[in-house]
């Protein structure tokens, strides 16, 4: 990855929040056998509308745009890699480069293919393995892909799938709750799992290809009550720290950063609601950035960073320029202070699929449901202009 890669100015989607009838994913499967989760269906119908996304970022001023390729499509099967799914993605990173957008590629953004699941998932004896064949079949495409990230936001994939190993080891007991389980902090095994099939695909994309390769860490802006500062240690690296370390030989690291939490002597503390509360329940904290990006570059020993994600749940525009101004002051005060950031691309292009809600909105762009129109919101042309003069 080359130091002069002019800094990147972008949005962010994620393949099954936006392109629709991913049948063959686990998350797919989840949609009609949990009550109460909306369903995907036909998402943004990004996936054939992809260029009409890019060209509205591009037409901004932006001038990168960070999309993933889904595994259940390109490996419906064990074995099978859809010659004609490469193809389609290859056309996105050809109409994004088209258009003047550098693609970030993600490989994994939480769904899987059914069968992977049903194997075990990433605790299945092959995980590893499977998704290193995966990668490999997928770095036919990435030939002048700069940037590559293995895995999104592991430490959250992890915590995902210790609430199903509980969920599953209640099924059965009476009086167990099944159906809303407890959000517990992601097992360090699993996260031991994922750091394997991540350091192995890392190896095959730098064989294969001459992108920068890293993974993106849900990073939670952990700040310390007095009395709390040892459990902060503790919990940070259960949460962040772990994969973090992780990343130490990785070209980059992806930090998305939405809120900041406070650690007391007992741990995590639940967060008081206040009316100033984003759509999902989190404190407003345009801060929570600059704290992420100067918390991964210590605990990383330096590793350039990309924010690859960064935004907030709001249906008032004004108030997500009012957000982004403030978290991008903090960027500018880190990159000050020394930290290397490459770009910054906000979480969402488009309002889309949250993984069980449609009510959350945080793209640049608004989607009609019903005819799947884009509308562009004023703090896309906000950021574009930000993008132009690199400052704001």
């Amino acid at each position: 990855m080359s130091d002069r890669t002019p800094f990147l100015w972008g949005a962010s989607s994620a393949p099954h929040q936006t392109e629709g009838n991913n049948v063959n994913s686990d998350w797919w499967e989840r949609e009609q056998r949990v009550p109460g989760l909306d369903r995907s269906g036909d998402a943004t119908d990004s996936y054939h509308r992809y260029e009409e996304d890019m060209r509205l970022l591009a037409d901004a001023g932006l001038n990168a745009y960070r999309f993933g390729v889904e595994w259940a499509r390109i490996e419906p099967v064990p074995g099978h890699f859809s010659r004609a799914e490469l193809a389609h993605y290859r056309r996105m990173i050809d109409t994004a480069l088209r258009l003047g957008l550098t693609p970030v590629i993600t490989l994994h953004h939480f769904s899987n293919p059914r069968w992977f699941a049903e194997e075990g998932g990433w605790l299945g004896p092959s995980a590893t393995d499977r998704f290193t064949r995966y990668v490999e079949a997928v770095t036919g495409i990435l030939d002048d892909v700069p940037w590559v990230a293995t895995v999104n936001e592991p430490n959250m994939l992890a915590m995902m799938m210790t609430v199903e190993r509980q969920h599953l080891a209640a099924q059965g007991l009476a009086g167990a709750d099944t159906t809303r389980p407890r959000l517990p902090a992601p097992d360090p095994e699993i996260g031991a799992r994922l750091v394997e099939a991540h350091r192995a695909a890392r190896e095959v994309l730098r064989d294969r290809t001459s992108a920068g390769v890293g993974w993106t860490i849900a990073n939670r802006a952990l700040a310390a009550r007095p009395g709390g500062e040892e459990k902060l240690r503790e919990v940070s690296y259960v949460w962040e720290d772990l994969y973090l370390e992780a990343s130490r030989d990785d070209d980059f690291v992806g930090v998305q950063a939405y809120s900041s939490e406070w650690v007391g002597p007992d741990g995590l503390e639940p967060h008081t609601p206040r009316p100033d509360d984003t759509m999902v329940g989190k404190a407003y904290r345009p801060d929570a950035l600059g704290m992420a990006l100067r918390h991964t570059w210590e605990v990383t020993g330096g590793v350039p960073v990309l924010v690859t994600e960064n935004g907030i749940a709001t249906p008032d525009d004004e108030r997500r320029i009012a957000y982004t101004r403030g978290a991008l002051e903090g960027l500018f005060e880190a990159v000050d202070d020394g930290v290397d950031v490459r770009g910054y691309l906000h979480w969402s292009a488009v309002d889309n699929y949250r993984w069980g809600d449609w009510r959350p909105t945080l793209g640049l762009i608004a989607v009609d449901r019903e005819t799947f129109e884009r509308r562009p919101k004023p703090s896309l042309a906000w950021l574009g202009e930000v993008a132009r003069k690199g400052r704001l």
